[in-house]
């Protein structure tokens, strides 16, 4: 089968590549125009500033804290024996039902730095595992654990 006129067609665009690019670079120019309008006012592009500088970190640094060493004991010694050393957990104390009190979280993504063997009998009483806390902290770990069951969960 012959299409009718195919020779012709294919012969008259060869003869006029010239009006094929000047169509290329028509097409060409209105995707640009469509991509991104400029004002008159606008930079060149060389000047204008990138979608996302990189010239500062995104997150300040944070200034070393003064970190202290904290023992506690935790209530399910089940739990602690998931942990390992440079694990970061949260410290939550629990509520007393008695008087209606609601779980709070002590400290965040504090370090595990030991995990101590448990002594004879005390497995009844938790497991002490040693965290790496900010000083600020270990205070309020140290008076939650005095008065309110400890436990951890994982970060």
């Amino acid at each position: 089968m012959r299409v009718r006129g195919a020779g012709h067609r294919l012969g008259h665009l060869l003869r006029h590549r010239g009006r094929a690019v000047a169509a290329g670079l028509a097409v060409t120019a209105a995707a640009l125009v469509a991509a991104g309008p400029r004002a008159a006012t606008d930079p060149p592009r060389a000047e204008r500033p990138r979608k996302h500088p990189v010239t500062r970190p995104a997150r300040p640094h944070a200034p070393p804290m003064d970190m202290v060493s904290a023992p506690v004991r935790i209530a399910d010694a089940a739990t602690v024996r998931l942990l390992r050393p440079g694990d970061r957990v949260d410290v939550v104390a629990a509520g007393d039902p008695a008087t209606g009190g609601q779980a709070r979280v002590i400290v965040r993504g504090v370090r595990v730095t030991e995990l101590p063997e448990p002594v004879e009998g005390t497995s009844q009483s938790g497991a002490l595992v040693v965290l790496s806390v900010p000083h600020a902290a270990a205070a309020r770990l140290v008076g939650a654990s005095a008065t309110a069951r400890l436990a951890v969960t994982l970060c």
